[in-house]
């Protein structure tokens, strides 16, 4: 019965993922009309997004038994960490915090790994600092391309995607869309099966061709709403910067996945678009409210997981009560604090403006 509701879960998952971040990638040419139909866009989104699935066997088998030892990963166990990760994600669905699946995953993994006390540090170390260098990298490399288009927009102004350079534009966006969507495949199908075979319910090739189908899938029949969001989003990046923005993140994700790094595709992709955006506009960017969300993001997304699977172990594993008590108080007055927090400067900012405050 669990191992049904592992698979169950971890296909549930990988729909998800499908529908959330591998849709993404076909945003910029679905949103600069590149690719008209939607339905073109999802079926290019699901093909590479599995073909890049199956390439992605290096990250499973770290997910599986590279940040906790596969002694660990018992059934009962890998049920926890994939519920948790859902868990994780729904809620930060409910109140609208966009988390990244990789961080997820991996924090519930580190959750289990707590509990009962088996951790691979060193490996764990090594991913963690995987997530705050190659984002920079992506914003390094895309400030520099940003750059260079500016010098080479203004030298052939044609290349903004004007007159007859808009169709082969047009497709160079395309294939960087899905090589993007390739890179998501090959990176985050391993969040969803990667305990599977850590628990020895599947092997790693019956893994990705499974879950790269069940990824595909999702972004199929889910990812509409996704790819509309993006697309509308995105709009105001040229063609070039749109191709820019997706070969940057997608060449960086698949350099990761090859040494089995289980990489934040959604956070790679946005700095790159923000280095774009600083490229173009100077670090006044750098003012907007979007920069320090995202930042919280990187840290919520995998300790908030962590506390959830961990919190699951002690109550449905260990019965620690104690501990799980302590746990969720812990949390309750922490979210307490800081909506209290906003509640008062916003009473406070309130009173200064009818007049009074000091």
């Amino acid at each position: 019965m669990l191992e049904v509701a592992a698979l169950v879960i971890a296909f549930f998952f990988a729909m998800n993922i499908g529908a959330s971040g591998t849709a993404a990638a076909m945003g910029p040419a679905y949103g600069s009309e590149a690719v008209k139909s939607k339905r073109v866009a999802m079926l290019l989104v699901g093909v590479f997004a599995w073909a890049g699935a199956l390439a992605g066997g290096e990250v499973v088998r770290t997910i599986g038994g590279g940040i906790i030892p596969e002694s660990t990963m018992q059934v009962d166990v890998v049920v926890i960490v994939l519920a948790a990760a859902c868990l994780t994600l729904f809620i930060a669905n409910i109140i609208g915090i966009p988390l990244s699946t990789s961080e997820v995953v991996v924090g519930s993994l580190v959750g289990a790994g707590l509990a009962f006390q088996a951790l691979y540090v060193e490996r764990l170390l090594v991913i963690v600092s995987f997530w705050i260098v190659i984002p920079v990298v992506s914003f390094a490399l895309a400030f520099v391309f940003g750059k260079l288009i500016q010098r080479l927009e203004k030298k052939y102004p044609q290349l903004s995607g004007v007159g007859k350079w808009r169709r082969p534009l047009a497709i160079l966006l395309v294939i960087c869309g899905c090589l993007e969507a390739f890179a998501a495949g090959m990176n985050n199908v391993a969040n969803a099966v990667g305990p599977l075979v850590g628990a020895g319910l599947l092997d790693v090739g019956t893994a990705v061709v499974a879950g790269g189908f069940f990824v595909a899938a999702g972004a199929l029949v889910l990812g509409g709403k996704v790819l509309e969001t993006n697309g509308k989003h995105i709009t105001n990046l040229s063609l070039i910067q749109g191709s820019t923005v997706s070969f940057t993140g997608g060449s960086l994700v698949v350099g990761a996945s090859i040494l089995g790094l289980p990489v934040p595709l959604t956070q790679v992709t946005t700095a790159a678009i923000v280095g774009i955006g600083t490229a173009e506009n100077g670090f006044a960017l750098w003012q907007k409210a979007v920069i320090g969300r995202i930042l919280k993001v990187w840290v919520v997304s995998p300790l908030f997981a962590l506390a959830v699977s961990y919190s699951l172990i002690l109550l449905f594993n260990s019965g620690d009560y104690y501990t799980l008590v302590v746990i969720v108080s812990v949390l309750v007055a922490t979210i307490g604090s800081y909506n209290l927090y906003r509640s008062v400067r916003r009473d406070r900012g309130t009173t200064m403006r009818d007049g009074e405050g000091i």
